[in-house]
C-alpha cells in the first residue's frame, strides 16, 4: 500500500506564499509523473501542474509564472511553491503520483488527503 501525506496549506493574504508538500511512503519501486491538482467549492478538479521522472514540467494557464513545481525523487517528495497567490486560487489542493510498488506490476495512481489554501482579499 502507498500513502501520500500532503502539507503545507492554510490562510495567506492576496500577493502572499505559500509552500506545499507531499511525500509518500510504503510499497514504492519508482514513481513517475507528480502532480498538483485543486477543487474549489462548486467546480471540478482540475490539474495545476505537474512533473515527470525527468523534469519535465506543466502549468495550467492560470498559475504559469506564479506557481513552480519540483520534486525530490529521493525521498518520493513533490513540492509545489506558490507565489502571488490571488483569492481565485482558494481551493483544496490534492497531489497524486503515479507509483509503480513492484517491478513486475504496471503503474497506478495515488492521491494525497487534500489540504486547504485560503487566499484573503
Amino acid at each position: 500500500q502507498v500513502q501520500l501525506v500532503e502539507s503545507g496549506g492554510g490562510l495567506v493574504q492576496d500577493g502572499g506564499s505559500l509552500r506545499l508538500s507531499c511525500a509518500a511512503s510504503g510499497s514504492i519501486f519508482s514513481i513517475n509523473a507528480m502532480g498538483w491538482y485543486r477543487q474549489a467549492p462548486g467546480k471540478q478538479r482540475e490539474l495545476v501542474a505537474a512533473i515527470t521522472r525527468g523534469g519535465s514540467t506543466n502549468y495550467a494557464d492560470s498559475v504559469k509564472g506564479r506557481f513552480t513545481i519540483s520534486r525530490d525523487s529521493a525521498k518520493n517528495t513533490v513540492y509545489l511553491q506558490m507565489s502571488s497567490l490571488k483569492p481565485e486560487d482558494t481551493a483544496v489542493y490534492y497531489c497524486k503520483m503515479e507509483v509503480k510498488a513492484w517491478v513486475a506490476t504496471g503503474p497506478r495512481d495515488y492521491w494525497g488527503q487534500g489540504t486547504q489554501v485560503t487566499v484573503s482579499s
